[in-house]
């Protein structure tokens, strides 16, 4: 027989990727989740659409029982920011991540403050990030040779996804934490900042580069850990999520 889980806390967590990436990036996270006993769903999103995104994680939440913690990397944070409407979604987890409010885009968003993106158009409507530049732009306190398989790696995401503006948005009437990335080239740390003073969320920063759930995957699962069991998150936490590189 399975355990109850305690009535404050959320019975499962739901990880949603950025552009150009998928599901496998989630990976450390995942397990260091999965060490605590928590049920752990990995998204895949098409990346063809926001609305197919939504979709697709809202068919996710969909097969979870019980409440929901979603969690969203980049511009997974889009789609949280809709799919999280979800009445199963207790609260929304921002991993550099993108915080749209009613009628904001991604686009709109990033054009309030410009950051370092080296877009390649493949010419039939979807985009990389240039390999040539990956390593720098996007991961660059990862091992070389993990950022170079990332940038070989990527899915080829639609541009339509970046001007879709969002609707009803989640965070209005839920809880939100959001992690900044304060060597961030991708999402500007100041926009972050922005976007999470406006939510009201309880922010950690963490020295790392767009992607702190590769790079830092514990101090990042404390933060999601945080919003499941539905506490505050401790000044220790915070110290040592901000100080986690050297």
């Amino acid at each position: 027989m399975t355990a109850a889980h305690p009535q404050n806390k959320a019975t499962s967590v739901v990880l949603i990727h950025g552009a150009t990436m998928d599901g496998s990036s989630w990976g450390p996270v995942h397990d260091i989740l999965k060490e605590r006993d928590l049920d752990v769903a990995v998204v895949q999103l098409p990346l063809t659409s926001l609305a197919a995104d939504v979709a697709a994680a809202r068919l996710a939440i969909g097969r979870q029982t019980g409440s929901v913690v979603l969690v969203a990397h980049s511009y997974g944070g889009v789609v949280a920011s809709v799919a999280g409407t979800d009445p199963k979604v207790s609260a929304l987890v921002y991993v550099a991540a993108l915080q749209p409010d009613e009628g904001e885009s991604l686009a709109s968003l990033a054009a309030r403050t410009p950051s370092e993106n080296h877009m390649l158009d493949l010419g039939d409507g979807t985009v990389i990030l240039d390999p040539a530049h990956y390593a720098a732009d996007m991961a660059d306190d990862l091992p070389i040779e993990d950022a170079d398989f990332l940038a070989v790696s990527q899915r080829p995401t639609a541009m339509a996804v970046f001007g879709a503006p969002v609707d009803k948005v989640a965070w209005r009437d839920r809880p939100s934490f959001g992690i900044i990335a304060t060597r961030d080239r991708i999402l500007n740390p100041d926009l972050a900042r922005f976007m999470y003073a406006r939510s009201n969320a309880t922010v950690v920063e963490i020295e790392a580069s767009h992607v702190p759930h590769l790079s830092h995957p514990q101090a990042v699962a404390d933060v999601i850990i945080a919003a499941v069991d539905r506490r505050a998150i401790s000044n220790e936490t915070r110290h040592h999520a901000h100080h986690k590189v050297p």
